[in-house]
């Protein structure tokens, strides 16, 4: 089973005052990393949710951000003097500067200022309200959490289908061995055909030959290779979610021995394969960044 670090959840707490909306995000990345946007009054409820979200959420980059809507009659809202004073000295002044007249009506100039009024709310928390805002902080991360399986779900849907193309790429690579020693015992006949007739030890050339073919053997990189595909797999398969890193390690095993097969290959048609099997094993990587 796998889980994207990628998600979204919301959820909101209704008071007879106001009502609370939490939304909470995450995207990659390799450690928990939390930062929070929350009104003053909830500032000192932080470290608790943090530490409430974190066995939860394990990893990612996550963002929470909490917003209260008064929603009765008890709320205060006062004019801020400050601004309201400032946006009329500006106004003259640029009234000054450009010829103009100054407004006939003010305060219907200046209340469509932002900030010209202040909602003011109760500075201190009670249990009910400190109760709803972490209910609704982990209902938010639960919803998240449901996002991130159902993403989960499709990056196992991506893995199987670049692991099974792999694991055809590779079942091809049989057909071009033969023929890639012929066509290099025939090249090396060649070659010694031009030089002219000399005195040497025709069993010493036999034995670099094989040893020089011999290196270009591919058995063990086709044999490990089809062992990390399979591990792949087993890993995505484990019930406990977790496996981000550990793929991220085989896929890096898996390029080696890729990389390796080319080096080896010295044909161009299996050269065509290893670059489709790079291709999938690139796209693997970069989707395996995204999983817990």
């Amino acid at each position: 089973m796998l889980l994207s670090m990628t998600g979204f959840g919301r959820a909101t707490a209704e008071l007879p005052e106001k009502k609370i909306t939490v939304e909470i995000k995450s995207l990659n990345s390799k450690q928990f990393d939390f930062s929070a946007r929350v009104p003053s009054v909830y500032r000192s409820m932080e470290v608790e949710l943090r530490n409430r979200l974190a066995p939860l959420l394990e990893r990612g980059k996550v963002d929470m951000s909490v917003s209260v809507d008064s929603t009765g009659s008890q709320t205060t809202v006062r004019l801020n003097n400050v601004a309201i004073a400032e946006y009329r000295r500006q106004i003259q002044e640029a009234a000054a500067t450009a010829g103009l007249p100054e407004p006939a009506d003010w305060w219907s100039v200046l209340m469509r200022f932002p900030d010209v009024s202040v909602q003011e709310t109760a500075s201190e928390l009670d249990d009910s309200e400190r109760q709803a805002v972490a209910d609704a902080v982990m209902r938010a991360a639960e919803a998240l959490m449901q996002h991130r399986r159902a993403e989960g779900v499709k990056l196992e849907e991506f893995f199987r289908k670049r692991i099974d193309a792999i694991s055809g790429f590779l079942a091809e690579v049989p057909r071009y061995e033969s023929g890639r020693i012929d066509r290099i015992k025939a090249r090396f006949s060649e070659a010694l055909s031009k030089i002219p007739v000399i005195d040497y030890d025709k069993g010493r050339l036999e034995q670099e030959m094989i040893f020089y073919i011999e290196k270009l053997d591919v058995n063990e990189e086709k044999q490990r290779l089809e062992q990390h595909l399979r591990y792949f797999v087993e890993t995505m398969e484990l019930p406990h979610p977790g496996q981000g890193k550990k793929l991220g390690f085989i896929a890096q095993e898996m390029g080696r021995e890729i990389n390796t097969l080319g080096s080896k290959s010295n044909d161009a048609d299996m050269q065509r394969l290893v670059v489709m099997m790079k291709d999938n094993l690139e796209q693997i990587k970069e989707q395996v960044l995204n999983v817990m």
